[in-house]
């Protein structure tokens, strides 16, 4: 991760095309209490691998695209498929009635510890305790692996009380970047329709 200079202050401009996120980063150094949630028999996981990348990719989009998600959607399927089949990673598909609604993923690739690589719903399973239902798998998932720390960030892109929901979730905050892309809906990665509440400048 590049390092800002640290006597930047005030604005500085974008080139057209370009997306700044203003990131968060947060970890857990001990596995904290799961949060109470609703007993939902219709509710499963179903493990996705490199067998799986279109249903990955289709849900991904389900998931993330309101979000501007693009990580997994600019890199080669080859790629992807790689990252799948890692024993260091581990992909689910969230199902409700054996409809696909969610998604979460965790990564161990690096050492000691472990990301919250991906996790959301879909906007129509927002709100009815699904996501503390699948956090606390998710954490049942990463802490199995016995590393000093889990952690995930988000952004100022994402879903406004994704934030709230990780320190809700025992994760806190440790640090803040600066993230900047190009635009996918501009690179033809994402449609144009993605995201409305970050306005397009192409220039």
């Amino acid at each position: 991760m590049a390092v800002l200079d640290t006597a930047l202050n005030g604005y500085t401009e974008l080139p057209p095309g370009k997306l700044a996120a203003a990131v968060i980063h947060l970890e857990q150094r001990t596995r904290p209490a799961p949060r109470p949630a609703p007993a939902l028999a219709d509710v499963a996981l179903e493990r996705l691998t490199d067998a799986d990348i279109d249903r990955y990719l289709a849900l991904f989009a389900a998931v993330g695209e309101p979000w501007l998600w693009f990580g997994r959607r600019i890199i080669p399927r080859a790629t992807l498929a790689a990252i799948l089949a890692d024993a260091a990673v581990e992909a689910f598909a969230v199902t409700r009635d054996r409809v696909d609604v969610g998604l979460l993923e965790i990564d161990a690739r690096t050492v000691g510890e472990v990301e919250l690589a991906y996790f959301g719903l879909v906007p129509t399973a927002l709100g009815a305790g699904l996501g503390r239902w699948a956090m606390n798998r998710a954490l049942d998932k990463a802490w199995a692996r016995e590393p000093t720390r889990v952690h995930v960030h988000t952004c100022n892109l994402d879903h406004p009380q994704a934030l709230d929901f990780y320190i809700r979730s025992g994760f806190v905050p440790y640090a803040r970047s600066i993230e900047i892309a190009d635009d996918p809906r501009l690179t033809g990665h994402l449609p144009r329709s993605a995201g409305p509440h970050v306005p397009l400048i192409a220039g």
